[in-house]
C-alpha cells in the first residue's frame, strides 16, 4: 500500500483493499527530498500527518514503513524485498502523480506484480464525468450538474486490523518540530486534527456557510483545503456527511470546483503552467516587475486589502479564497506579472498548495482560465468595502492600521498624514474608483 496524498485510514479504498485481499500489508511512505524542500509548511503538515498516520496503523496492530528517495524507484525496491503479489495506490492527477503511476505500472509488471490504481483523493474521480466527446470539461455550470448526477460510491470504515511483516525495516520518522517554517500561526496536520475541524464545521459553520464564506472578517470558511489536499481528510465522506446537513448546496459546490480543477489537470499536466487559453492583453507595467513582485509578496503594496491578505499567507499559509481572488487579479491585472509567478510563490507558502487548484484558480483570475467573463477584474478597495465592511480583517493583519475607522482604513492614501505617522507605503499603482 503506497500511501501518497492520502495520508489516514478513514475511507481509504486502497487500504481496505489491501487488508481485504491480503494477509500482510506494507503500508509505505516514500519521503521525497526534492519534494520536500518545495514548501517549509507544507513539509511540517506532512511529517506531522505520518506520525499520525503511524500512530493509527499501530493502534490496529500494524505500523508505517518509512523510506527516503524517489518515490516510484524506493517503492519497486520495497515490492521486491517484501515480495508483493500487489501494489495499490491512490490515484493523482499531477504530471509527477500520472508519470509515477506509469513507471509503476509498467516495471511492476516486469516483475509480475500488479498495480491497483484506486479512488480516494476527489468526491467525484477525473474522468467518471466527462462532456459528449469524452473531454474534460472547460466551464464549470455544466460540470457541476453532471457532478451532482454522479454516482458515489459508500464511505468505508477504517480497517480494524493492519498486519505488517515485521522484517520490513522501516527509516524513523522525522520530527516536525525539525522543519523551519513560513508561519507562525500554521495549523496542525494530521487524521486526527482534521477530523476535529471536520466535525467543528459541520456542527458550527456548515449551516451559515453559503452567507459568510465570502466575510474576510468572519472566519465563514470551512479551513479544510489542506486537509483534503493531504488526504487527512477523504472528499467523499466530507461531501456525504455534508450533504445531509442544512445549508450544504454551497459548500458542495466548492467541492466541486476542486474536482473541476482536477479533472482538467488530469486532462493536461501542462496546465499548472501553460494558460488554457489567451486572455486578455496585459496592460504595459507601470514600475519594475521585479519591484511590483517583491512589494506584493511582501505585503507592501499600499493597497490595505492586497496587503492584509499577503501578510495572512506569511502568517498562517493559508488565505481566505476571496482574498485569494483579489490579490491575483490585482498582481496580474494591475501590475502586469504573469500568473505563473504568483502561482510558483503561492505553491511555496500555501499549506494547501495543490497543483490544480492553484493553477486553475490563478489562471480564473488572469483571464486565462475556465472564467466565462476573462475580462473580469476585482478592484481591492471595493472588495474591502463589501467584504470586510468594518476593516476588523485588514486590522488583524495590517498593525500600522490597526487604529484607523472605515471608510479611510481602505484608503488610507487619502491622507497623506496618517501614512507618514503610520509608516505606511502610498499605492505602488493608482487604484481605479477608489
Amino acid at each position: 500500500m503506497l500511501f501518497t496524498r492520502d495520508l489516514r485510514v478513514h475511507d481509504h479504498p486502497a487500504l481496505v483493499d489491501a487488508v481485504r485481499s491480503s494477509d500482510e500489508v506494507v503500508p509505505l511512505f516514500v519521503l521525497d527530498p526534492a519534494l520536500l524542500a518545495r514548501s517549509p509548511n507544507r513539509a511540517r503538515l506532512l511529517l506531522e500527518g505520518l506520525r499520525d498516520l503511524d500512530r493509527a496503523l499501530r493502534g490496529r496492530g500494524g505500523r508505517l514503513i518509512l523510506r527516503r528517495g524517489d518515490v516510484a524507484e524506493t517503492a519497486l525496491r520495497v515490492a521486491r524485498e517484501a515480495g508483493v503479489r500487489r501494489v495499490l495506490v491512490t490515484g493523482g492527477v499531477s504530471r509527477t502523480a500520472v508519470s509515477r503511476e506509469l513507471r509503476l505500472e509498467r516495471e511492476l509488471r516486469a516483475l509480475g506484480i500488479e498495480l491497483r490504481v484506486l479512488p480516494g483523493a476527489y468526491a467525484v474521480e477525473p474522468g467518471a464525468v466527462a462532456t459528449s466527446s469524452g473531454g474534460a470539461y472547460r466551464v464549470f455550470t455544466p460540470y457541476y450538474r453532471a457532478w451532482l448526477g454522479a454516482p458515489r460510491r459508500s464511505v468505508l470504515p477504517p480497517p480494524r486490523a493492519v498486519r505488517v511483516p515485521p522484517e520490513i525495516p522501516s527509516e524513523p520518522l522525522p520530527d516536525p518540530a525539525q522543519v523551519r517554517i513560513d508561519a507562525e500561526d500554521l495549523l496542525r496536520g494530521g487524521e486526527e486534527a482534521a477530523r476535529q475541524r471536520l466535525d467543528r464545521f459541520l456542527r458550527r459553520g456548515l449551516s451559515r456557510y453559503g452567507e459568510r464564506r465570502d466575510a474576510l472578517e468572519e472566519g465563514g470558511s470551512s479551513r479544510l483545503s489542506a486537509d483534503l489536499r493531504f488526504g487527512f481528510l477523504s472528499a467523499t465522506e466530507v461531501a456525504v456527511r455534508a450533504a445531509t446537513l442544512p445549508g450544504a448546496e454551497a459548500f458542495l459546490r466548492q467541492l466541486a470546483w476542486r474536482d473541476f480543477y482536477a479533472q482538467l489537470l488530469r486532462h493536461d499536466p501542462r496546465l499548472a503552467w501553460r494558460d488554457l487559453r489567451p486572455g486578455p492583453a496585459r496592460p504595459a507595467p507601470q514600475l519594475d516587475p521585479e519591484v511590483a513582485l517583491e512589494a506584493w509578496l511582501r505585503g507592501r503594496t499600499g493597497i490595505p486589502l492586497v496587503d492584509a491578505a499577503m501578510r495572512q499567507l506569511w502568517r498562517e499559509g493559508w488565505m481566505h479564497n476571496r482574498a485569494r481572488m483579489v490579490v491575483a487579479s490585482f498582481l496580474a491585472r494591475r501590475l502586469a506579472i504573469p500568473w505563473q509567478e504568483g502561482a510558483r510563490l503561492f505553491a511555496r507558502l500555501l499549506a494547501d498548495g495543490d497543483p490544480a487548484s492553484n493553477a486553475g484558480n490563478w489562471q480564473w483570475a488572469a483571464g486565462t482560465g475556465t472564467d466565462p467573463r476573462p475580462g473580469r477584474t476585482f478592484n481591492p478597495v471595493r472588495q474591502a468595502r463589501r467584504f470586510d465592511p468594518d476593516g476588523t480583517y485588514v486590522r488583524r493583519y495590517v498593525d500600522e492600521l490597526a487604529d484607523v475607522p472605515p471608510p479611510l482604513i481602505f484608503a488610507p492614501w487619502r491622507e497623506p498624514a496618517l501614512l507618514a505617522s503610520r509608516r505606511y507605503p502610498a499605492p505602488i499603482v493608482p487604484v481605479a474608483g477608489a
